[in-house]
Formats: C-alpha cells, structure tokens, sequence
C-alpha cells in the first residue's frame, strides 16, 4: 500500500488513497475531508486544500453518457462556515482552480456535484489553470485510459497574497502513481501569469514535493 504521510508541526496524519477518516480536525485548523471520489486536507487559515487526493480509473472516463458539466461552485457540506468563498473570486483575477479535474467527474451525478465543492478549488492565475495544468490534466487521462488507474496528489503551498479572506498560493504541484507501471511523476507550477512552457518543464523529483511542502510519499 502506499500512504501519503502529511507532516504538520503539532500533528501527523496519514492518507492513503481511499482510505481516511471521513472528517478530524488538527490543532492548526487542518480539516480532512472525505468525499465520494476524492478526499481533501483543507487549510481553515488560508482557505485553500493544501492537498486533495483521489483514483482516476479508466471506469470513470469511458461511461456512454456524460453529463453536462455546469459552473455550479458551491461550499463543501461538511465544512460550509470555511468553504463558502464563491464571492472572494468573483472580479479578482483568479480562477476557480479544480485540484481534481471536473471532467474526471462527468459519469457521476454525485462526483460532478462534489468537485465543484470549495474544498477542491484553489485560486489560481488563468494562465496556469487554462495552460500547463490543463495539459496536465489531460496527460493523466491519457496515462489513465492506457493503464487503467492512476492515484493523484494534488495541493498548493505558500500565500502570495489574499482576494478577500483566501490566500493564493505560490505554487501548485501534482504526483502522479501509475499503478500498473509503478511509476511516480511528479511536477511544481508557480501560481503566476507565466507563458506556458509544456509539463515537462515543470517536472521534478516527488523527494522535490517532500522538501517543498512536508508531505511524503512512502511505501
């Protein structure tokens, strides 16, 4: 099995995919949030999920019927009085950014309605979250449909500055697990109006992540 262990200095959790509480909460305001397709680590100081974690599976990509996605962003239920932040995004230059993709979701009624949810959106710069995190995005699917299933972790870290209440983070970051390959990948964005380079130019080692941010893969 592998876990992702997140290291906070007066606490530490442990997250594998699938498999964490539905909801505990750390002395730093740390929130673990369970969802149907997706479990996010929300921060209550800056606003944002520091790390959202989930199984893309070929089964979720291949239904005959999708569904209409919508733009419906709504505060996460189990954690409305810190996930209702529609109103900071609006006129400030941010984008709702998905940590878990809404496309991912479009086989499901219940996925489609959660991952527009708070507790899986980060503010991100356009550029980012319409160029290299969207060719990101489609990477993973393209790895998922040939492989079956990929466990992803994705999270941001830092305060740039804040729209309203909610901080912007610096960076934003990504690994990747192919299961049937054994394969890690792991990639760091700066959260900015950057010109797209391609993913490849945002690859680096998933020890990087570690030292970035404190969270470590282990088997």
């Amino acid at each position: 099995m592998k876990l992702f262990i997140l290291s906070l200095s007066l606490a530490l959790s442990v997250i594998s995919c699938g498999q964490v509480k539905a909801q505990e909460q750390t002395p730093q305001g740390v929130v673990i949030l369970k969802h149907d397709f997706y479990t996010a680590v929300f921060d209550t100081v800056k606003f944002y999920p520091i790390l959202v974690q989930w199984w893309d599976t070929k089964s979720m990509l291949t239904c005959p019927i999708r569904l209409k996605r919508g733009n419906k962003f709504t505060p996460d239920p189990l954690l409305p009085n810190y996930t209702n932040l529609d109103r900071y995004y609006v006129g400030s230059g941010y984008d709702r950014g998905h940590n878990m993709d809404a496309f991912d979701n479009e086989c499901f009624v219940n996925g489609l309605v959660q991952c527009f949810y708070f507790s899986n959106i980060t503010p991100q710069a356009p550029r980012l979250n319409r160029g290299d995190w969207k060719s990101l995005e489609e990477y993973t699917r393209k790895d998922v449909l040939a492989n079956d299933s990929v466990c992803v972790w994705s999270g941001s870290i830092g305060s740039l500055k804040k729209i309203g209440i909610v901080t912007v983070p610096t960076r934003c970051w990504k690994v990747l697990f192919t299961k049937n390959t054994g394969k890690y990948e792991a990639f760091v964005f700066d959260n900015d109006e950057s010109e797209p380079i391609g993913i490849g130019g945002h690859r680096v080692s998933v020890d990087s992540v570690f030292k970035l941010t404190g969270i470590k893969i282990k088997e």
